[in-house]
C-alpha cells in the first residue's frame, strides 16, 4: 500500500541501530512504543535515531521484478542507456512517453520526504538532550547534510517543491504544503551544508558516515549546479571551486577500477560518500539490474538488463582509454555460472562498474555499496568551476589529467576556455558514467553529449544515439499524480 506525502509528516518511522560495527550500524530494530515526546532523552537515543535516517539512502536502489529502480530511472533520462528487460515504465522513460503515474516518480518523492521528516524531528529534539557537546554537534552536522542531500535531489528532479523544516502534526498549516520556489530550496540546502561544515565532523570517514569531505563535495556540486540553469548564479562558480579544492588532498584515486565495486574497499580511497549495504542486514539488486537480460552470469535468480549502455556511448571513449577495455567499466562476456569452462557472450556492453564478484560467485545476495560521491567528481568540479572563473589553470589541468593518466590517456594542454569546458564535460560523462550525474548535467548546462559526433549540442534539438530528442518537459520530473490528487495546493510541472 502506498501513502501520500502528508502522512509521512506525521507518521515518523524510527529505525533503531547501534554503532559499534558495520552490522550493528545497519541492523534494524522496531520499537513499537516509540513516542517522539519521550524518546529523545539520551545520547544513545539520538545516535540511533540519526542512524535510522541513513537507511533512507537505500531508496535509490529500491527495485522490483521488472527492473525499475530510481537510480536507473534517473540514468535513463540522460539518454545513453537502453533497457532489455520487461519494464514498460523504463521503456517509456527512454522514449519520452512516460507520465506522472510512473511509480518511480512517486517512490523518490515519498521516501525523500520521509527522510526529511525524520531529519526535521532530529534537528528539533537533539539540541535539548544532555550529552557531550562535540558528539551532539557532530550528530547535528550529519543530519543537516542528510536533509540537504534529500532536498538537493528533490529540487533538481521536481523543481519547486514543498519546503518543510519543522515536524508536522495533524493541526499544522504545513500538513498540505504548497510548492516553494527553487531559490528558497537552494537557500536551505546551502545553509544546511554550511552548518554541517562548521559542526566538527571529521575530515574523512571510513564507516559510511558523513564527513567534511562529503559535505564539501556536495556543497561544491550545489554551487556548480546553481551557477547553471535555471538559477544562473555565475558567481557561484568561484564558490564551487573553493569548496572542491578543500577535498582534493584528503582522498586518493584507486589504482584499480575494480576497487570501485568490491567489498574490500568500501568507504576508502576515492570513495567519499556511499550508501551502506551488508548481507544479512540490507542487500540490493544493483548487479541483477545491470546484468544482461536472462543470461547465466552469477548466482542471481534474476538478470534483468534494466540499464544497458548503448554501444555508441561505449565507442565514444578515446582510443586506448583503459575504462572502455573489457572488465574495466564495461564487459561483454563472462564465464558461465556453474560451468566456467564455457563463456557467455552478451551481445551488448554491460556495466562491469557494477559487477559484484562477491555475490555473483557466492550466494547471489549483493551488499555492494552505492557510491554517491567520489574524488573524481570533486576534481572535475574544481576544474570546470575554475575554468569558468579564469580559464584553464595549471591546477585545473592537473586535476583532469590525473583522471586521464589513470585511464592511460595523454594529458590535456593548450586548450581555450571553451575547449577546456567541453573537455571537462566529456570527462564527466566518461569517468562518472552511469552514476546518476549525466541527467543533472543536462539540466544545468542545457547541453547533451552527442556521442556519435563527439560534440555537445543543444539539449532540445540534438537527438541521442537512440534517435530521441529531449522534450523540454523532461528537464524536470512530474509531481507524482497521487500527491496532486491528495493535495490541491500542488500544481503540475509544465508539459506533464
Amino acid at each position: 500500500m502506498k501513502f501520500n506525502l502528508t502522512k509521512y509528516w506525521i507518521c515518523i518511522v524510527l529505525l533503531v541501530l547501534s554503532v559499534s560495527s558495520c552490522k550493528k550500524y545497519l541492523d534494524e530494530k522496531d520499537y513499537g512504543n516509540f513516542v517522539k515526546n519521550n524518546y529523545f532523552t539520551t545520547a544513545s537515543q539520538a545516535q540511533t535515531f540519526v542512524n535510522g535516517i541513513y537507511t533512507n539512502l537505500h531508496l535509490f536502489q529500491n527495485g522490483d521484478a521488472y527492473g525499475e529502480s530510481p537510480f536507473i530511472t534517473i540514468e535513463l533520462f540522460a539518454g545513453h542507456a537502453t533497457s532489455l528487460g520487461q519494464s514498460v515504465n523504463n521503456g517509456n522513460v527512454i522514449h519520452e512517453r512516460t507520465d506522472a503515474v510512473n511509480p518511480g516518480f512517486e517512490d523518490v518523492w515519498q521516501n525523500s520526504y520521509k527522510a526529511i521528516a525524520n531529519a526535521n524531528l532530529a534537528l528539533e529534539r537533539i539540541p535539548g538532550i544532555s550529552m557531550d557537546d562535540a558528539q551532539k554537534n557532530k550528530l547535528l552536522g550529519e543530519v543537516y547534510f542528510l536533509r540537504a542531500f534529500f532536498y538537493y535531489h528533490l529540487v533538481r528532479l521536481y523543481g519547486d517543491v514543498p519546503l518543510i523544516t519543522n515536524s508536522v502534526t495533524v493541526n499544522s498549516p504545513d500538513l498540505y504544503p504548497s510548492r516553494s520556489p527553487v531559490a528558497d530550496v537552494y537557500d536551505l540546502i546551502i545553509g544546511d551544508l554550511q552548518k554541517a561544515e562548521a559542526s566538527g565532523l571529521p575530515e574523512t570517514d571510513q564507516t559510511g558516515r558523513v564527513s567534511l569531505g562529503a559535505v564539501r563535495t556536495l556543497l561544491a556540486s550545489v554551487y556548480l549546479t546553481t551557477a547553471g540553469f535555471p538559477m544562473q548564479k555565475t558567481e557561484n562558480y568561484a564558490l564551487a571551486a573553493s569548496e572542491a579544492e578543500k577535498v582534493l588532498n584528503d582522498y586518493t584515486l584507486f589504482d584499480n577500477y575494480a576497487y570501485l565495486h568490491d567489498n574490500a574497499h568500501k568507504n576508502q580511497g576515492e570513495l567519499i560518500f556511499q550508501g551502506q549495504y551488508l548481507v544479512g542486514v540490507a542487500t540490493n539488486a544493483i548487479p541483477q539490474l545491470t546484468l544482461p537480460f536472462n543470461l547465466p552470469v552469477g548466482a542471481y535468480g534474476d538478470h534483468l538488463g534494466a540499464m544497458i549502455p548503448t554501444d555508441e556511448f561505449v565507442a565514444s571513449y578515446e582510443a586506448g582509454d583503459l575504462r572502455a577495455e573489457e572488465r574495466q567499466f564495461y564487459f561483454s562476456s563472462y564465464p558461465q555460472y556453474g560451468d566456467d569452462s564455457k563463456t557467455v557472450v552478451f551481445g551488448v556492453h554491460a556495466l562491469y562498474k557494477y559487477f559484484h564478484a562477491e555475490s555473483a560467485l557466492g550466494n547471489g545476495q549483493s551488499d555492494e555499496n552505492w557510491t554517491f560521491l567520489r574524488l573524481p567528481e570533486a576534481m572535475l568540479i574544481y576544474a570546470e568551476a575554475t575554468n569558468e572563473v579564469s580559464g584553464p589553470t595549471q591546477v585545473a589541468y592537473d586535476q583532469v589529467n590525473k583522471i586521464r593518466a589513470r585511464a592511460k590517456l595523454a594529458p590535456l594542454s593548450g586548450l581555450t576556455k571553451d575547449q577546456f569546458r567541453e573537455a571537462i564535460w566529456r570527462e564527466r560523462y566518461h569517468e562518472l558514467a552511469y552514476e546518476d550525474k549525466a541527467y543533472f548535467d543536462i539540466q544545468r548546462t542545457h547541453k547533451v553529449y552527442d556521442v556519435i559526433h563527439d560534440t555537445f549540442g543543444d539539449a532540445l534539438s540534438t537527438p541521442n544515439e537512440q534517435g530521441v530528442t529531449m522534450k523540454e518537459q523532461y528537464y524536470l520530473w512530474p509531481i507524482p499524480q497521487r500527491e496532486i490528487s491528495t493535495n490541491n495546493k500542488l500544481t503540475q510541472n509544465p508539459g506533464w
